[in-house]
């Protein structure tokens, strides 16, 4: 057989350890609330409680079934910026690193993104954001663990059989863009309500281990995001925040919602527990669990399958955490947060 045959095998192989969900290619967060800066960067120093934010996340997937299952990482940081230039409006600059390694070939991405913000209150109770970021993408693959048609004996397939197909490379880089913007509404200090949209790979890099082909498009589509998400102060004892995110690319959508609920444990407000329930439309049923103390929010969600995937791996799906640390600088605690919270206004 011609190696051109083997090609689109060796690329659909590439697409399947590529995808880290049932409905879209693209690395993702079930905890879409808690990775900001990769939802929209118009949330890039859009910090209600803060000055300024840190976080990590990480994924595990499909180690049920996955004898290399499929691990997401980042680490992120942004910071409101400028707020006594501008009489009521302020910059948010930020930064993003994306690891994830995926399936037999250790398909391995790595990003860096750069992000840039600004928020613009509107009126009293109203503030507009726009932003953009701007990253370094790289993706490399081992083909050593991989099999093709030709290494199958009539048997197994043996890897350790020559094989005709070949790259052209295994390891590419490209620029990479996401742009975004954001509307929140904050009338009080018992209700916030904050609405978003993005655009990623807006310059749609070639993305390809193959040389170029006629006919042929490596161009990484377009990814639209959209989400919804408020907070609601019922009383000093609990807090109510429905989400709802919503993506597409390329024809392939996911749908998560649900909502969690912040309980106050002391007088002080500063010790909180969060619990919640998600739902990923036709994947996962996706249950949260977290505690606040003080400045840090540690949040632990499980993903369980709900789609005839769980035959397989008994609806074990994934499970996610995020540990995120909000602050203030010197001299800027008095500053009144946008978003109901527990604890007395700073």
């Amino acid at each position: 057989m011609k190696t051109s045959f083997y090609k689109p095998v060796l690329l659909a192989i590439v697409s399947l350890s590529a995808v880290t969900c049932a409905f879209t290619q693209d690395l993702h967060f079930s905890q879409f609330m808690n990775s900001p800066l990769l939802t929209n960067p118009a949330n890039t120093g859009f910090i209600p409680q803060a000055d300024y934010r840190l976080g990590i996340n990480y994924r595990n997937q499909w180690s049920s079934i996955m004898s290399v299952p499929y691990k997401t990482m980042s680490a992120f940081g942004d910071v409101q910026a400028l707020r006594n230039k501008f009489e009521t409006g302020w910059l948010g600059l930020g930064g993003v690193i994306l690891h994830d390694v995926a399936g037999s070939g250790n398909l391995t991405s790595t990003k860096i993104y750069g992000s840039v913000a600004y928020h613009q209150m509107i009126n009293a109770g109203s503030l507009v954001s726009a932003g953009f970021n701007v990253g370094w993408a790289n993706k490399q693959i081992n083909v050593t663990n991989l099999k093709f048609p030709d290494q199958y004996d009539g048997k197994f397939f043996d890897n350790h059989l020559p094989t005709s197909v070949a790259l052209a490379q295994n390891n590419i880089s490209y620029l990479d863009i996401q742009a975004g913007a954001n509307y929140a509404y904050f009338p009080n200090d018992k209700v916030y309500v904050n609405a978003g949209f993005s655009a990623m790979h807006v310059n749609r890099p070639r993305e390809s281990f193959f040389d170029q082909s006629p006919g042929v498009d490596n161009r990484v589509p377009v990814r639209f995001t959209g989400f919804l998400n408020a907070s609601f102060k019922i009383d000093d004892q609990w807090i109510i925040n429905p989400n709802v995110y919503v993506s597409e690319q390329a024809k392939a959508s996911e749908i998560v919602g649900g909502l969690n609920a912040h309980y106050n444990l002391t007088p002080e407000g500063d010790k909180e527990l969060i619990g919640g329930l998600y739902y990923r439309y036709k994947d996962a049923i996706i249950p949260m669990l977290g505690l606040v103390v003080q400045d840090y929010t540690f949040t632990f969600t499980y993903d369980a399958t709900m789609s005839t995937l769980k035959n397989y791996n008994n609806t074990r799906g994934a499970f996610e955490f995020s540990l995120i640390k909000n602050g203030f600088f010197s001299g800027t605690t008095d500053r009144q947060s946008l978003c109901p919270q527990f604890k007395s206004a700073y």
